[in-house]
């Protein structure tokens, strides 16, 4: 191959850095000064030889190298567990609901219920409840204790009213009770005793006994659909007195009597006290009277036994 040069060999001179640049022979430092007289067909030849060569160097077939490599196994993945706030633990477990105490507050009133003799009633619970022996000791000790026209009474219950209720008072006692007496008729329940002394009530200092006296006549009084006969007495020993209010009804072949006893001692045990007013207590007591009930029992019923049949007699012979 014919090597062209396409440059013409242009004689180097050796320069001295010291030499004069005045000179207009000298040559710049790093520069090559192409003759005058280059023809313009040099540089197209120049720009076609360096297009071949482009256009040679493209053509040449791309050699690849396939490298074997090993897939290239990643390694697993580890899930990232961030830490989580428990929710607010379920808004502070669903709010805790306050479990407020209530405060069951007890009835104002009690009842009373004696299935045996069908008696009800209602009374404060303020109020004392003696039944049995110990209200027949309460009512035993009263001047008049029951009053009925023949003895055979039974107490069953009494409801005493405390004395601090009338604070600085002469009040002695107050009490509601309920007595039966199964001997007696429907007409003798509907009698009275003559309210006779009470032998067993104590004689005061000066040595009086009880002095008993019937106030009013008696009358009746209804309580719902039933009639009750009632009568009022006023005993008194000494300077104490007590005013009673008896009721009598007769039901399930019983005589029942529900007695209202106010008693006073007539002495006033504090200074500044004064005497009781007894109406007042009444209508106390009156309240209790007015929720009685007598509900129907099974009464027993008597039957006559049949008298015993006579013995078979022989028939008689005939006659020889």
């Amino acid at each position: 191959m014919t090597r062209i040069n396409l440059f013409r060999a242009t004689p180097v001179r050796n320069i001295s850095l010291r030499s004069n640049p005045a000179k207009p022979d000298s040559i710049a430092w790093g520069k090559l000064n192409f003759g005058t007289t280059t023809s313009p067909l040099v540089f197209a030849a120049i720009l076609i030889v360096c297009s071949l060569a482009v256009g040679c160097s493209s053509e040449k077939p791309r050699t690849e190298t396939s490298i074997n490599q090993s897939p290239v196994t990643q390694p697993p993945t580890i899930p990232i567990i961030t830490a989580t706030s428990p929710a607010a633990a379920p808004t502070q477990a669903a709010a805790k609901p306050v479990h407020k105490r209530v405060v069951r507050k007890s009835p104002a009133t009690l009842t009373y219920a004696d299935k045996t003799s069908g008696v009800t009633f209602q009374y404060s619970r303020k109020y004392a409840l003696k039944t049995g022996d110990a209200a027949g000791e309460l009512i035993s000790s009263d001047p008049v204790p029951m009053d009925f026209v023949q003895p055979g009474g039974v107490a069953l219950a009494a409801v005493v009213i405390p004395q601090g209720s009338y604070p600085k008072s002469d009040l002695a006692s107050a009490f509601f009770n309920v007595s039966v007496n199964k001997a007696l008729t429907s007409e003798q329940c509907g009698e009275f005793s003559e309210a006779k002394p009470n032998p067993a009530t104590p004689v005061d200092a000066e040595g009086h006994g009880s002095e008993t006296s019937s106030k009013l006549p008696p009358s009746k009084l209804m309580i719902g659909d039933v009639e009750l006969k009632s009568n009022e007495t006023l005993a008194s020993v000494g300077a104490g007195k007590e005013a009673s209010k008896y009721y009598h009804v007769f039901e399930n072949g019983t005589c029942y009597e529900l007695a209202l006893k106010v008693a006073t001692t007539g002495v006033e045990a504090d200074e500044g006290g004064k005497p009781v007013d007894r109406d007042e207590v009444f209508e106390r007591l009156e309240k209790i009277l007015a929720t009685v009930q007598i509900k129907p029992v099974a009464v027993p019923e008597v039957t006559a036994s049949a008298p015993a049949a006579a013995s078979t007699a022989a028939p008689p012979t005939p006659a020889q």
